[in-house]
């Protein structure tokens, strides 16, 4: 979807009769296919096809693409004979991008992948949710949709190497590989020291305050002072400058090492104001704050308005990307397509094929 933002023309091949499995994810739904659908599929053309029983369907658009990109369990396409070794004899300049569960090699490989069940054992789950509640799942597939941002860097760098070299690569990305890296901080806290991470809710383990705080009419509002001078700011914002001075709260570690002290003051001194009136007075402070804003307010802030991300094909709206170019073109091209809306268009336009010969293609219910 992000390539096809850029401009790539972007196939999509689907299962005849069902095609992509998250067209049935519903409720909620918007003319027959689900939302979530909807939300991850724009910029590309739906061929209906058999792969099995059109499998030199796949070799022939294999010899016309620069990339392809697939998502079965490991050892799935070679049985087909459609893997990268098949495929990069006929085509040599081909990119192939495998997405995996857990990798094409290993133990786990022969599993199947969710986001919550590697966002599980890559330890995601175990660092997210209340200090002293059970582990929680983040409210999107943030494994998945990171998995997805590698493989978009890895193409646009295999390309770049392609331009020098003449010759396509395989790429291996899994969901497991992606979520462990993005430990981060937590994963060298463990690495370099044994410190095991624990949940903290919206707090973080390094720097406090950082966190959400009630206010007085049932909202929340975070804020973020990641610096001395913030700390002290946020201290005059909330008209307390002696926190400031005192030597429990001085420096980041020391403010870490009393967290539970200073987070009580602040807690009780922000639930004695509505959030309005608190984002009214820090409006002008350097620390981050912001409201922890439904989703509603999320498409009524003023910032995202004023950003345009919202894009109104008409039959549904989507969320644009979140990247501006000075001098490139950055949009969603087209719609979300029907299921084979493009079967017969591709096969006769791209891959030069006959009516006799994609009619007969349809006779046989290889492609729909």
């Amino acid at each position: 979807m992000i390539l096809g933002d850029l401009g790539a023309e972007i196939i999509k091949v689907e299962k005849p009769g069902t095609g992509d499995e998250t067209r049935s994810w519903m409720p909620p739904s918007i003319n027959n296919e689900s939302c979530y659908f909807v939300a991850i599929n724009r910029n590309k053309k739906s061929i209906a096809l058999d792969i099995k029983a059109g499998h030199q369907v796949i070799h022939d658009l294999a010899r016309n693409c620069d990339v392809l990109i697939e998502n079965f369990i490991p050892g799935t396409m070679k049985k087909l004979s459609i893997d990268y070794e098949h495929l990069s004899k006929e085509n040599p300049r081909l990119i192939y991008v495998t997405i995996s569960g857990y990798g094409v090699t290993g133990p786990y490989k022969d599993r199947g992948g969710y986001d919550v069940i590697a966002a599980s054992l890559g330890g995601l789950l175990h660092i997210t949710g209340q200090q002293d509640g059970e582990p929680c799942k983040v409210g999107v597939a943030m494994t998945d949709l990171a998995t997805g941002l590698y493989a978009h860097g890895a193409i646009m760098a295999a390309l770049l190497q392609r331009n020098l070299s003449g010759r396509g690569q395989r790429i291996d990305c899994n969901l497991l590989s992606t979520q462990v890296t993005c430990l981060v901080n937590l994963a060298s806290n463990y690495l370099n020291t044994g410190m095991a991470a624990q949940r903290w809710g919206t707090a973080h383990e390094s720097i406090v305050p950082y966190q959400a705080f009630e206010t007085k009419d049932g909202r929340w509002i975070t804020i973020g002072a990641g610096s001395n001078d913030l700390f002290a700011e946020l201290c005059d914002a909330i008209l307390r400058p002696d926190l400031k001075g005192d030597e429990r709260y001085k420096t980041n570690s020391s403010r870490v090492q009393h967290r539970k002290e200073l987070i009580h003051e602040i807690s009780s001194i922000i639930k004695s104001k509505s959030c309005d009136e608190w984002l009214q007075s820090f409006k002008n402070c350097r620390f981050p704050y912001g409201p922890v804003n439904d989703i509603e307010n999320v498409f009524k802030d003023p910032q995202v308005v004023h950003n345009k991300l919202v894009v109104d094909f008409g039959s549904c709206k989507v969320v644009g990307p979140a990247v501006r170019f000075s001098n490139s073109e950055n949009f969603p091209r087209s719609a979300p397509p029907k299921l084979g809306q493009h079967t017969r268009n591709i096969l006769r336009n791209i891959l030069q094929y006959s009516d006799d010969h994609i009619n007969k293609l349809y006779e046989q219910n290889i492609i729909e």
